[in-house]
């Protein structure tokens, strides 16, 4: 196997040469022993993001798959719910997984289970976002580039509201270091140019916080003085506009998302949101299975890797940082629909035919 992969990659193109060299080492070691090989934990957050159960667990499967055929795979799902997470990563322990693949409902409170891994010989790969610990290593995407792309779409959809417009700020949870990333990613773009007149932090990233939280939002300030709304994904997304709406806002102000989910997309054509961020899929699986089965090997993660990552504890660690794109109803062709993501007859349900054909989606 470490043969077949080179010693370090430290571009975006060796990194998927390394991937499709790694197939070839699916005939060592464990492989061997017929159907007896690697066991790989993958832990998911919760079920209230699409994207976990129906975009990358059946990717990361995928993807595993792929890279070792005798290896298996032991899912468990949090359901939001931390002490639920540390009880999953306890029973993948007492399993002895050979690998496990984590994306933490909370970072921090991980922490001690990742170091009771690491004490049992099993490496932590941490998904999507960083947990503490001593995580062996990390795949997602340039989070502070998230936040910034978002808040150059809601300046740039404000138009000659800015500056001195006033917003409503919906950030995710703050126990995920993604959400702080964003947050500050945003802020960065922001500050100075809009006046922030109510900003909340919604745990566990609930659409119907959100609900409520706008609701307030709407009663505190006035609908008539809410210029924008910066919503971390897109389940915040629709939590603002469903209250929006409910409030009879007309019309609504410009709402930023994350994640490219079909109820998003179909939002921007109809133009209740005005933008997602894509962070495509199959790219982030493909490089979280490649770590994983690595990991699974005893391999080294270098061979795998782009770059690397600070953790929490000062240490570097071999990570994959993809870059996200803004997607807007003027893009939607050349970003979502080009990645494959979608297909216009999936975004374009009957009721939304007229709005597709006015953005060109026909």
């Amino acid at each position: 196997m470490k043969a077949c992969i080179r010693a370090t990659a430290v571009t975006v193109t060796a990194f998927w040469t390394a991937v499709a060299l790694a197939a070839c080492g699916a005939g060592a070691e464990h492989d061997s022993e017929g159907g007896n090989g690697p066991r790989i934990g993958v832990l998911l957050p919760d079920a209230t993001t699409a994207r976990w159960e129906t975009r990358d667990r059946p990717l990361l499967e995928k993807k595993i798959k792929e890279l070792c055929d005798t290896c298996t795979v032991e899912h468990a799902n949090a359901k939001g719910d931390v002490a639920l997470q540390q009880e999953q990563m306890d029973s993948m322990i007492t399993k002895g997984v050979d690998a496990i693949l984590l994306v933490a409902v909370d970072g921090r409170s991980l922490g001690p289970a990742v170091a009771k891994a690491q004490q049992a010989d099993i490496p932590v790969i941490a998904y999507d976002r960083l947990s503490a610990g001593p995580i062996s290593g990390y795949v997602s995407f340039d989070g502070k580039e998230v936040g910034r792309l978002q808040g150059r779409a809601l300046l740039k959809a404000m138009g000659d509201k800015v500056p001195g417009g006033q917003i409503v700020m919906m950030n995710g949870d703050p126990s995920d270091p993604n959400a702080v990333a964003f947050k500050e990613g945003a802020l960065s773009v922001l500050d100075g140019r809009v006046k922030i007149g109510k900003a909340y932090d919604t745990l566990q990233w609930r659409t119907e916080t959100a609900h409520m939280n706008m609701s307030g939002a709407l009663s505190a300030l006035g609908a008539e003085s809410i210029d924008g709304v910066y919503a971390a994904n897109d389940g915040l997304a629709a939590g603002s506009i469903s209250a929006l709406k409910a409030n009879k806002v007309d019309p609504l102000p410009p709402v930023t998302g994350q994640d490219a989910e079909l109820a998003a997309l179909r939002r921007i054509v109809a133009g209740e949101q005005y933008m997602t961020v894509s962070k495509p899929f199959g790219p982030e699986a493909a490089a979280g299975g490649a770590m994983a089965v690595a990991a699974a090997r005893g391999e080294g993660l270098d061979g795998v890797s782009t770059g690397e990552v600070r953790t929490d504890d000062g240490k570097t660690v071999p990570a994959v940082l993809l870059t996200p794109v803004s997607v807007t109803a003027g893009n939607l062709k050349e970003t979502v629909l080009k990645e494959g993501l979608y297909t216009v007859q999936q975004i374009c349900i009957p009721q939304l035919r007229t709005a597709c054909d006015r953005v060109g989606l026909t």
